[in-house]
């Protein structure tokens, strides 16, 4: 196992492991049209897993909270940017570009604004008296998923919920045979854009120096002068912005959602993080495109397996490597 490590670091790292599964997806699947809309699909699959699970690497990174609740914003975030997509219902249909993308940055601004209060309420209520207490997080954070979508019970009801898209996210384009669904770049290019972000703000910015030497050692931060709870809350507020942004994503995506939808997300966002390395901004990114190529080579490949594509993939990447592909250094 030692020796396989040091010929993978020697051919590229783990970065590479995606190159490798599509490579043998492309072998195993052999008409390349095809192919290449799988790719796309478990990319843009991918960067939107991403958006819902950076902000728990963050979290869990940075605070060591373990927050069973956090895909409780994911399920907000897509209910309200579907419900605010309904109301301008005139904007999204309109044949106008500008008007279509107001609609859609007025639904994200909503579902993001909702992270944000929502984020901080949960920190100071249900988090803070947990700190450092990991088997407390756990049951009260699962109880507050589960209120939580009975919450949207009671708001939305329990019947599915269709989302409609914007008109210029709508439809496809072709290159030579291949057929490329808009919305699926758009949510690649907007997951790249939240990675580069985040990677910039935490490794480039005073305020990510802070928070990082806030995690080395609290104490000496706080002797010199600096709040470093405040900036603390403000990480579990972005970290609940972004997975309601990742929810108002996946309501695009799916065009069809239920309160059931946190639930089923939690599990493949702990994956992701799993399988990423915990804490490891990277390793999310990593993991998150790893999970959605597998699900859509495996989908297409063998279909009885698909369900299970994910749980496969958890337990070789530990078997091979414990901590993760990329876990945080600390």
């Amino acid at each position: 196992m030692e020796q396989l490590n040091k010929t993978i670091g020697r051919l590229g790292g783990v970065n590479l492991l995606p190159v490798a599964v599509a490579i043998v997806a492309l072998v195993l699947i052999g008409a390349p049209s095809t192919w290449v809309t799988l790719s796309v699909a478990g990319l843009a699959m991918g960067m939107m897993i991403f958006l819902m699970a950076s902000g728990l690497s963050l979290v869990f990174g940075l605070m060591d909270v373990l927050n069973f609740g956090h895909s409780a914003f994911v399920s907000f975030g897509a209910f309200i940017a579907a419900s605010a997509l309904a109301m301008m219902s005139g904007w999204i249909g309109s044949d106008m570009i500008l008007l279509n993308i107001a609609a859609m940055v007025l639904a994200f601004m909503a579902a993001i604004l909702f992270g944000l209060v929502a984020g901080w309420l949960f920190e100071s209520v249900i988090i803070k008296p947990v700190y450092k207490d990991h088997l407390r997080q756990i049951l009260i954070t699962m109880g507050a998923l589960i209120v939580a979508e009975q919450i949207i019970l009671a708001l939305w009801g329990g019947a599915p919920m269709s989302v409609p898209r914007p008109n210029f996210l709508e439809g496809s384009f072709l290159i030579g045979d291949i057929t490329i669904e808009v919305y699926r770049v758009f949510a690649f290019l907007l997951g790249l854009a939240v990675y580069i972000a985040l990677h910039l703000t935490l490794n480039r910015t005073r305020i990510g120096l802070l928070i990082r030497a806030g995690v080395e050692n609290r104490e000496m931060v706080e002797a010199l002068g600096f709040r470093i709870d405040r900036l603390f809350v403000g990480v579990f507020m972005v970290g609940s912005a972004l997975a309601a942004m990742g929810g108002a994503m996946w309501a695009g995506y799916e065009t069809l959602i239920t309160p059931a939808l946190g639930a089923e997300m939690m599990i493949v966002v702990f994956i992701v993080v799993i399988i990423g390395g915990l804490g490891s901004i990277e390793g999310t990114l990593l993991g998150a495109i790893m999970v959605g190529l597998m699900a859509n080579y495996i989908g297409y490949l063998a279909p009885k397996l698909a369900l299970a594509s994910n749980m496969i993939l958890m337990v070789a990447i530990l078997l091979w490597r414990p901590s993760g592909l990329k876990p945080a250094v600390k």
